[in-house]
């Protein structure tokens, strides 16, 4: 359940099951056999909900005799694993989010050392996220990670090079680099951040065609890495960074460590060092605190900046924040949603415009998938599951995980249509 981060943790404790003969089985949507293990997600309301949706309906058909074993593991039981003990019975065990050596004593297996750094990977074999680190040292009033996770600790690079060699060993081509914090990352190890040395060595991996990079803080922003971006081709024109909000009120109030100058002049530095570059980003609405003139500026905001990829999360009250030890939850769930559909409603109109752009040019795609009409594939500037897609008709004779270049003929507002220019090498 949840975000990729616990995917990589699930797939690391699928090799361990494989590696002692067991066979796994990953479908989220109706996986029934002798032993299921669910990976919970706890950051907000909606997810956990859905996690405690499924462990009710796999608590349901262990009554029934359908499977022998249930066990819970992951953020939500890291979290409230007291309370989750007491009120279902039903599932054999609760371990948190790092406890996979005792998973698999549990179910009578050996734990292997030697495997550690590898993985099963459950998405399509042309793709793997790739974790640098864990936990966070930011103090954002919402956010419940530092809580679950703990301190931000970031990965060595020796692990995390041999993790990525034997992944590309595998046949993956296109790395998601991903962490709650990457501008973090080194600062704990010798005081200076590594990100942009990290990923040149990421790039010399023979195999890996796109490394991809998820979750910049814009607070102390490793500015080293956009030459990297610009000058190394394997190294896509995208950047995931978080902005939550505009207005000096609400970054104050969100304790994001940025002020409104600050972040206009982020935008402006990065698109002007990579002038290719699509920034994704996220906004939260109705946090406490956040007034009706707050929202007009956050909304004036994403007018102006017309960012290519945009998501927005009504806030969620958060047990144990500091929002909630220090905040009242006042502003109704409905214009909360309402404020992140008006959002929405303009990035559309943005998202659609930026796509009518692309008409005529030729983009490098990778594709995912064969689906109906189409073959599935994504630019440089697309992530998996999140972002959009190039739909090219299937009677052209094209093959999964395969790079081509594909000359856009038509778009929407979050979808493109091409067919292929030519293979590539």
């Amino acid at each position: 359940m949840g975000c990729s981060k616990n995917l990589v943790d699930s797939e690391f404790l699928i090799r361990q099951f494989e590696a002692n003969g067991l066979s796994v089985e990953h479908d989220p949507e109706d996986a029934i056999g002798e032993i299921v293990i669910i990976n919970t997600c706890g950051f907000i309301g909606d997810a956990k909900e859905e996690s405690i949706e499924t462990i009710l309906d796999f608590a349901e058909a262990k009554k029934q005799g359908r499977i022998n074993k249930l066990y819970v593991m992951g953020c939500l039981s890291e979290r409230y694993f007291d309370q989750l003990e007491g009120e279902l019975p039903e599932v054999d065990k609760f371990y948190g989010k790092f406890d996979w050596q005792n998973i698999v004593s549990e179910i009578g297996a050996s734990y292997r050392r030697d495997l550690m750094l590898e993985r099963s990977i459950t998405t399509p074999p042309h793709y793997a996220y790739l974790k640098i680190s864990e936990g966070c040292n930011r103090k954002c009033s919402y956010c419940a990670i530092p809580i679950i996770t703990g301190k931000h600790k970031s990965r060595p690079v020796n692990d995390i090079i041999y993790e990525a060699e034997r992944l590309a060993d595998k046949g993956v081509k296109e790395l998601q680099i991903i962490a709650q914090d990457l501008s973090y990352y080194g600062i704990d190890i010798n005081d200076k951040q590594q990100l942009p040395q990290l990923v040149e060595k990421l790039s010399n991996i023979n195999g890996i065609e796109w490394i991809r990079l998820h979750y910049f803080y814009p607070a102390g922003f490793p500015f080293d890495i956009l030459n990297v971006m610009k000058n190394n081709p394997k190294v896509c024109n995208y950047a995931d960074i978080a902005l939550q909000h505009i207005s000096n009120n609400m970054l104050k109030l969100m304790r994001r460590g940025v002020n409104k100058k600050q972040t206009y002049d982020l935008i402006e530095r990065i698109r002007k060092e990579v002038p290719d570059i699509h920034l994704r980003t996220t906004f939260i609405t109705g946090h406490p605190g956040e007034t009706e003139n707050d929202f007009m500026e956050l909304l004036q905001f994403v007018e102006e900046m017309k960012f290519e990829r945009l998501g927005v999360f009504p806030y969620s009250h958060e047990e144990d924040t500091f929002a909630w030890k220090n905040f009242n939850d006042e502003i109704p769930d409905s214009v909360k949603q309402e404020r992140a559909d008006r959002i929405m409603e303009i990035q559309n109109s943005i998202a659609y415009d930026l796509n009518q752009s692309k008409i005529g040019k030729t983009l490098k795609v990778i594709i995912d998938k064969k689906e109906d009409e189409y073959f599935i594939g994504r630019t440089e500037y697309d992530s998996p599951e999140v972002d959009q897609e190039v739909l090219i008709p299937v009677n052209t004779d094209l093959n999964t995980g395969e790079f081509y270049d594909i000359k856009i003929s038509g778009a929407e507002d979050y979808d493109l249509f091409g067919t292929p220019v030519f293979f590539r090498d």
